[in-house]
């Protein structure tokens, strides 16, 4: 059964072939741009939290000045740091469990500005 919301657009005979991800032509292709990176107040946050984990704990890691490749480099030490798994989703890394204090340590060494947010 065809509905139509479920069609594609694959070619325009006034754009030519249209970029799956963005919709736009493939020479104009917002996808392969790479996104500028806000520096935002140059402070890394690190926090805990529990809401729709069915009581499990992830540290929170946002504020990060890189780009997904970046974030998601850091975010592999900081899970072969802690012995865990973790991922990266819209810009914070998610480490499994309550791991503040060596991540915080671990950034700094690195770098970076941290400090604890939450309670």
């Amino acid at each position: 059964m065809y509905r139509e919301d479920d069609s594609v657009t694959v070619y325009s005979s006034e754009a030519g072939r249209i970029c799956p991800g963005c919709g736009l032509a493939v020479a104009k292709c917002a996808c392969k741009r790479k996104a500028v990176v806000s520096a935002g107040d140059g402070i890394v946050r690190v926090s805990r939290s529990t809401k729709g984990r069915g009581g499990k704990c992830v540290t929170l890691i946002a504020g990060v000045a890189l780009n997904d490749e970046g974030l998601t480099k850091l975010a592999k030490q900081l899970k072969q740091k802690c012995g865990t798994g973790g991922t990266v989703k819209d810009g914070v890394i998610e480490i499994q469990g309550d791991h503040r204090p060596v991540i915080v340590e671990a950034l700094k060494q690195q770098g970076f500005q941290v400090k604890l947010a939450g309670g």
